[in-house]
């Protein structure tokens, strides 16, 4: 976030020159971390209910770090898809409750957000090449907080 752009703008509700709506509404488009390589979004957790994810496929083992740790400053859940062994490990020596999903392709860092009222999520599969893409449905609806039953053919 740019902290220059938020003193001026409560500057202005101060001042009688906007109206606190206004500010909050400004607010919700500044809530980013610029990386060098990527802007995370680290107010998502407030507006959404959870955080950004990250996608490791195409980044380096250091920008995932890096991404994870931003997201877990302000977010008590972090989660990669697309992650083999090489990025949980990385993750790890930095986040020491990471939690690797190895058929899923997901790391967890943290506790999982849980959902009050949510529906329970049937996966069914038909067959064993779609294991891999099932369980990241399923971890990931389990991460977003859902009960999530499996039927694997």
């Amino acid at each position: 976030m740019d902290t220059e752009k938020i003193k001026n703008l409560l500057t202005l509700v101060k001042a009688g020159e906007i109206e606190i709506d206004e500010a909050l509404r400004a607010l919700r488009s500044l809530p980013y971390e610029d990386l060098g390589f990527a802007r995370i979004d680290t107010h998502r957790d407030l507006r959404k209910g959870f955080p950004e994810v990250i996608f490791c496929k195409g980044k380096t083992l250091d920008q995932i770090v890096k991404i994870a740790e931003s997201v877990s400053r302000t977010s008590a859940f972090v989660m990669a898809t697309k992650a083999d062994r090489a990025v949980y490990e990385a993750i790890k020596k930095v986040m020491k409750d990471a939690v690797y999903h190895e058929i899923a392709g997901i790391v967890w860092i943290g506790r999982r957000k849980e959902t009050a009222g949510t529906k329970t999520i049937l996966i069914v599969t038909a067959g064993t090449a779609d294991l891999p893409v099932a369980e990241e449905a399923a971890v990931t609806a389990e991460g977003m907080g859902n009960t999530v039953r499996r039927l694997y053919d």
